[in-house]
């Protein structure tokens, strides 16, 4: 019997994805047997770092291997990202998907390496963490109202640090010149942590940033809280407003931190690690650690965390083309 060029060249094709298939089916059997690692895309100090370090201690004892975190910051977050994206799927590399890294980012940024839709398995989301507005204290400003004041009487004296262009710390600030139509200047970092240094230092006034890692600042006046994006007051900041109870809603919505792996990583380890960090999100001890830095555990399903990824990206991408921002990456 003769074949066809067509079916042969169908069933060559079959087989190769099979022998590529079939080492990482037997691997996914018997995971995890060595360490993983685990890429946060922005440096030490910062809420990413503060969320993943929480979440992989913890998934160490219930994986029974080391895992270890790896900090690859730059870009907003996208050097990070595409270090995730281009590791072998073998979920012995996973990584920490931010609204930075899977919404901001790929809607104003030019040419970025990865695709933050077919590059990724969501694996699922850790928090929903607030966001804060916080000025150093010698700002001669103790509310919104006296903020705002400052602001509109000396436009662009004031700046703001960021944990880089294209960031959520960016975006938010950005949201919020244009919700109060005021102007203050854009200074970004490499990493939350270094942009808190700088601001605590007095070397940059403002700093729109997320709850955990601004959090010990505050509490220490060495920042102070003029506002907070969250659903009602923090109980770890109860005298700080939210942007919702000041009148500027659009600055009021929260972000999120997630794990995910590279595109054709097994579902059999996306299930296995889906699971394991469910369960440490649940402990009683990792959900008082988040609670004290303002944070909420999730732990979702895969497909409920792709569905926020894709919503975030959407969002985004409208605000991006509102307000005309564009970065060449």
């Amino acid at each position: 019997m003769q074949i066809s060029s067509r079916l042969f060249r169908s069933v060559a094709r079959l087989v190769t994805a099979l022998a590529f298939a079939a080492p990482l089916i037997a691997a996914a059997q018997g995971y995890p047997n060595k360490p993983i690692r685990i890429i946060i895309p922005f440096p030490p100090g910062g809420t990413t770092d503060i969320v993943g370090r929480v979440v992989a201690d913890r998934l160490s004892r219930e994986l029974g291997q080391s895992v270890v975190v790896e900090n690859r910051g730059g870009g907003g977050g996208s050097i990070g990202a595409t270090a995730i994206a281009q590791a072998a799927p073998d979920g012995y590399t996973l990584g920490m998907a931010t609204v930075s890294t899977h919404g901001v980012n790929p809607a104003v940024t030019t040419k970025l390496p990865y695709d933050p839709i077919k590059d990724f398995i969501p694996i699922t989301n850790l928090v929903s963490v607030p966001n804060v507005v916080a000025v150093h204290p010698s700002v001669k400003a103790r509310d919104m109202k006296e903020f705002l004041a400052l602001l509109r009487a000396q436009p662009g004296k004031l700046s703001y640090a960021s944990s880089g262009a294209a960031g959520i710390g960016h975006m938010m600030g950005e949201l919020f010149k244009a919700t109060t139509k005021t102007y203050i200047l854009h200074i970004p970092y490499r990493g939350a942590g270094p942009a808190l240094n700088d601001v605590v230092a007095g070397q940059v006034e403002v700093i729109f940033d997320n709850i955990p890692s601004s959090l010990p600042f505050i509490q220490s006046d060495r920042l102070r809280a003029i506002a907070v994006a969250a659903p009602r007051r923090l109980e770890v900041l109860p005298n700080v407003p939210t942007f919702d109870e000041l009148g500027l809603k659009p600055v009021n919505d929260t972000v999120w931190y997630g794990f995910v792996a590279p595109a054709k990583t097994p579902d059999e380890v996306i299930t296995r690690i889906n699971a394991a960090t469910v369960k440490v999100l649940s402990l009683p001890d990792v959900v008082e650690r988040f609670k004290s830095l303002g944070a909420t555990p999730i732990g979702n399903s895969p497909k409920e965390y792709a569905a926020q990824i894709q919503a975030e990206l959407a969002k985004w991408r409208v605000v991006a083309k509102q307000q005309g921002i564009t970065l060449e990456q």
